[in-house]
């Protein structure tokens, strides 16, 4: 038996996250462990539900599981957060005013600047000595 999900996937920085949402009972797996335990930092595991909270009501028929890899915590939270709000698109696409005004549907395009040569990092230069 197979069960019908609808699938975003969501980038930020480095990380990727294909994100499923189906039916059931409310409950967010991230990795195959609970929202919980993955995301450890204050307020990442509610910049995630406040996707969900823009349904009222209706977001706790949902069930949410997540592969995410790469990158580090924030760009992980970000790419969940896109990918959660995309799935939710294709669940019902009267959503998109909802999450486009939430900000939720937009890419976050900053990376990391790339190093110059000559420099430290991308614009650090080196201590000017005079003699």
């Amino acid at each position: 038996m197979s069960v019908q999900y609808f699938e975003g996937v969501g980038r930020r920085k480095e990380s990727t996250a294909r994100v499923r949402v189906m039916s059931g009972s409310g409950s967010i797996v991230v990795n195959e462990k609970p929202i919980e335990d993955f995301f450890t930092r204050l307020g990442d595991k509610e910049m995630i539900e406040s996707v969900l909270n823009v349904l009222g009501d209706e977001s706790r028929k949902f069930d949410v599981t997540v592969k995410v890899m790469g990158g580090g915590v924030t760009g992980q939270t970000g790419a969940v957060v896109l990918g959660l709000a995309r799935a939710l698109v294709k669940y019902d696409n009267t959503l998109t005013p909802l999450l486009r005004k939430g900000g939720f549907l937009t890419r976050d395009p900053r990376v990391k600047e790339r190093k110059k040569p000559g420099l430290k990092r991308a614009r650090k230069a080196p201590t000017y000595t005079k003699r």
